[in-house]
């Protein structure tokens, strides 16, 4: 099975293919985009997969709404404003340098948006009716598989499937007016038609998303994901980190996308939808009800953790399946007209069992707790000829006799476009300890809208043409105690990036600087940690060949010091009429131990996150290919494998593999008809 496994690896490699351009640097975006941070979040993997899904259906900028633009999270309120402005004065654009001349894109911003929208000639369209739908939507098929070359401890005994992971995937599109799919995934290890799981995949997901059907500017049902505002009350969709701020420096509103995503985490199941009143009010409403996974107390009467990974494997995994169901609704009531923008939301949740963390350790006692949860707030921005001003302040309110009381999170950001090269962003945020959002997702430095209060000030510059710099720097205060952290404590973060691009060649620098409290090794007194990361890239494209190297370094000090650095080295190649891509990676890497660890993006499948985490001795490499097979056929393949120099076993438990590496494959079919 391996051999023959590998043999179709290399066929992928070499066979002859048919087909038209694919996006072939889209994954420099993600890249980008996604690796800012040096640290996983929750929801990188559901944002990557959203923005393949815009990119794969670009909108047409000559006839995008509002609401079309706001579903690309890297532009501002601002400027989504001078495009429609720029569109509504001088009529459709002609060409891609018409959009130099909307002042607050920069050149970088303006290559983002090729991915995401094209120009065309704009051509008003008659709402479809059902027939017209069906006959001239398309389809698209796609099917994933991932294949492990070695075997784990649970793969023995303990795990109820077999070690291979799969999904199934089918999208309809009908351009901007409809989209509907079904979404079908197995993790390794878990039952696949059989045992503890009749009905195929472990997890599914449906929906069935409508745009621009009359007062309707947008409704799902089944399976989706929303944000309201900054993220205070209710934000299941995009959150990057802080780099990203600089980015998109305040995107508002009401967001709702379907949940497309394989991830059983951070969704909503049941309807959503926004309706137009008239040209200055729009009103947003939504319910939900679905199992959740949980850990419940001896007594079953009680949850003592939410489970979010979603895993199915074992006899233990299965019985926190499901175990309890929430019932979540709320509405939302925007105003915009002309500069100003406001906004209302209330937001209700229900459990059918109450939340009873464990408070015996003290970072925990102002988890959630309790069966029913309200919050409400307001969102408000002003936007000027050069500032702009976004916000949001909520409430959560008590609703039964608990520890808690009122509570408030406030979050405010001003940026400003001082000159045409030079932007700034002034973020403040408070959020109580106090404060509870079971669905809450914005901008922190601990990862919760809770226990935080703080101040950035972020600042990109272009002093010319093709030099980029950006920086940072946040100052956060935690007034309750947070894990590992048994006292009040400060944070202090740093950063400072640099990139220069001439015709053919990129380069880039960036440095982060995090000063961090923690417990001494008694818990008696806080002692400070200091975290230091530094990236430099060098790319060189000579059509059709591109070559990319990066080195990266690390260096934490808190009881010891720990040291690391990893050196990549990225090619690709691809023919002149694109319809042929290969992409190879090497990269070593030596750390003295996890404070070091170290982060590197990998090039995968299509809706398939990789940003692999490497610490120890050893090196890693990978071979990448995609063609297609017909026109509407595309086959994609990836071997990769990790090598340490310094174990003689890989993980622990029942992910244990007795051997000093691990080789992988994943391959994928998608089929457009």
């Amino acid at each position: 099975m391996q051999r023959l496994l590998i043999w179709w690896m290399l066929m992928l490699t070499c066979l002859p293919l048919f087909a038209q351009q694919e996006e072939t640097d889209l994954h420099r975006l993600f890249e980008e985009a996604l690796t800012m941070e040096d640290t996983e979040t929750s929801m990188w993997s559901e944002s990557y997969e959203t923005l393949t899904t815009l990119a794969n259906n670009k909108i047409n900028l000559n006839t995008a709404t509002r609401e079309d633009l706001q579903q690309l999270p890297f532009l501002s309120e601002a400027q989504i404003e001078e495009i429609c402005e720029y569109l509504y004065k001088y009529g459709p654009l002609k060409s891609w340098s018409e959009m130099a001349m909307i002042a607050s894109l920069d050149a970088p911003r303006r290559r983002l948006l090729q991915h995401f929208v094209y120009i065309d000639t704009p051509v008003q369209k008659k709402i479809p009716d059902f027939n017209h739908i069906l006959k001239y939507g398309k389809h698209e098929l796609t099917t994933t598989a991932h294949v492990p070359f070695y075997s784990r401890e649970g793969d023995k005994d303990a795990y109820r499937g077999y070690p291979y992971r799969h999904s199934l995937r089918y999208t309809f599109n009908y351009g901007q007016y409809v989209k509907a799919g079904i979404i079908g995934a197995q993790d390794a290890g878990e039952p696949f038609f059989s045992k503890d799981n009749r009905w195929g995949y472990d997890y599914y997901s449906f929906y069935v998303n409508i745009r621009k059907l009359g007062r309707i500017k947008s409704m799902v049902a089944g399976r989706y994901r929303m944000r309201i505002g900054m993220g205070l009350i209710l934000n299941n969709d995009f959150n990057f980190g802080k780099l990203m701020v600089l980015s998109s420096m305040g995107n508002t509103g009401v967001q709702i996308r379907p949940h497309s995503s394989r991830s059983e985490a951070n969704y909503m199941q049941g309807i959503a939808s926004t309706v137009k009143i008239n040209n200055y009010l729009d009103i947003s409403g939504f319910i939900s009800y679905r199992s959740l996974d949980a850990t419940l107390n001896k007594d079953a009467s009680s949850v003592t953790t939410l489970l979010t990974s979603g895993y199915h494997r074992t006899a233990s995994e299965l019985k926190r399946k499901h175990n309890v169901e929430e019932l979540a609704s709320g509405a939302n009531l925007s105003f915009r007209k002309d500069r100003w923008n406001a906004g209302a939301t209330i937001m209700y949740s229900s459990m059918s069992l109450p939340l009873k963390p464990d408070t015996k350790q003290k970072f925990r006692r102002y988890y959630p707790e309790g069966k029913t949860f309200l919050n409400t707030g307001i969102n408000y921005g002003y936007r000027g000829k050069r500032f702009s001003l976004q916000g949001e302040t909520a409430l959560s309110l008590p609703q039964e006799k608990t520890y808690a009381s009122t509570a408030i999170a406030t979050l405010n950001m001003l940026s400003a476009n001082v000159t045409q090269n030079l932007s700034l962003v002034i973020l403040q945020r408070f959020y109580s300890y106090q404060y509870i959002a079971l669905h809450a997702s914005s901008f922190s430095d601990g990862g919760r809208v809770q226990n935080e209060s703080g101040l950035y000030i972020g600042a990109n510059w272009q002093p010319k043409r093709d030099i980029t710099l950006s920086a940072y720097t946040d100052l956060a205060y935690f007034p309750w105690a947070r894990y590992l952290i048994s006292q009040a404590s400060h944070s202090w973060d740093n950063y400072l990036s640099a990139e220069i691009k001439r015709s053919r060649y990129r380069f880039s620098a960036r440095y982060r600087l995090r000063l961090r409290e923690t417990d001494n090794s008694k818990k008696t007194a806080l002692i400070n940690k200091t975290e230091h990361r530094a990236r430099v890239a060098f790319l060189a494209e000579f059509s059709p060949w591109s070559f990319k190297t990066q080195l990266d370094g690390a260096l934490s000090q808190v009881n010891a010091t720990s040291r690391g650095g990893m050196i990549t080295q990225h090619v690709a190649w691809q023919k002149s009429d694109q319809k042929l891509q290969l992409e190879a990676n090497v990269g070593y890497f030596h750390t003295d131990d996890y404070d070091s660890r170290l982060y590197c993006y990998e090039r995968n499948m299509m809706y398939t996150f990789s940003f692999p985490m490497y610490y120890g001795h050893g090196i890693h490499y990978a071979l990448w290919s995609r063609y297609r097979v017909t026109k509407n056929i595309t086959l994609t393949a990836r071997i990769g494998t990790a090598n340490y120099f310094d174990r003689s076993t890989i993980g622990s438990s029942h992910q244990l593999i007795n051997h000093s590496s691990q080789t992988d494959m994943d391959f994928q079919v998608k089929w457009k008809f």
